[in-house]
């Protein structure tokens, strides 16, 4: 006699990580932060008792603070639960989206998929010369010396890049300790990989920043069996944002397909 709660197939949660990473993203709205996805991978790594957390991934980047707090939240639900995690890249996993994918036990990837951009950018405009020609006067008063940073509106000074320099540098630092903690064991030890650059599927395999070329569902019955159960779980869109109605999401919209673009190359 069966009984059935008992010899239920194994289920595999798989949790959907698309979108910009940043500290706006909210449970209703695009983006992705901690905050947001927190009780989310709380229910994918407690019900059911899954075998596996598989971690549909999609991020060209965003905040290394999210980036970081959110990959060590997978790793503690990870260790806690004894659950191991795979990540399986689709299109993109760069800069803080590799962050990401490397805080899965194993980086799985399609052929196209693109991984990498270990590195931090900061990015701007200048527009002294455009308000000179126009002969608008910039004034600008501050406590404290340092507080017009990079002001667009005046040109550059090196002390400023200096400063901004020294923000950039341990930041990616970090960045390089987590992908050293995750992977080192598997990345050559005669390349830089930290220089921003980005691979494809089959090249990232070969430098060990990923483990196989491989899709979500496939893999996961190779390695779990054929009748594994997989339980979705995914932000939720607000009504506005299905609609098209919400100025803020179509903002953020815009920012995702831009950061999305530099990555982004059409058959």
């Amino acid at each position: 006699m069966q009984i059935p709660f008992l010899n239920r197939p194994a289920t595999v949660a798989v949790i959907r990580l698309q979108g910009v990473i940043g500290a706006s993203g909210r449970t209703t709205g695009a983006g992705m932060s901690d905050a947001a996805l927190a009780p989310l991978l709380e229910r994918a790594f407690k019900r059911r008792k899954p075998v596996a957390v598989a971690l549909a991934l999609n991020s060209p980047g965003g905040s290394p603070v999210q980036s970081s707090l959110i990959g060590a939240r997978i790793r503690r639900l990870s260790e806690e639960h004894e659950v191991p995690v795979h990540a399986f890249v689709e299109d993109v996993a760069a800069s803080g989206g590799y962050w990401l994918a490397s805080a899965a036990d194993y980086i799985w990837a399609d052929e196209s998929s693109v991984l990498g951009s270990i590195g931090v950018i900061s990015a701007g405009f200048g527009f002294s010369d455009l308000i000179q020609r126009y002969g608008i006067e910039r004034r600008v008063h501050t406590a404290g010396q340092s507080k017009s940073l990079l002001d667009p509106f005046r040109p550059e000074k090196p002390e400023d890049v200096e400063r901004l320099n020294r923000i950039l540098l341990p930041i990616h630092e970090a960045f390089k300790d987590q992908i050293r903690s995750r992977r080192g064991g598997r990345l050559p030890q005669d390349l830089d990989l930290f220089t921003g650059d980005i691979w494809t599927g089959r090249e990232a395999v070969s430098l060990g920043l990923a483990d196989g070329i491989a899709h979500l569902v496939p893999k996961m019955r190779e390695l779990y069996g054929k009748k594994v159960r997989f339980q979705t779980y995914g932000q939720r869109s607000s009504l506005l944002r299905r609609l098209g109605l919400s100025a803020g999401d179509v903002m953020e919209t815009i920012e995702e397909r831009v950061e999305f673009a530099r990555f982004d190359a059409r058959g």
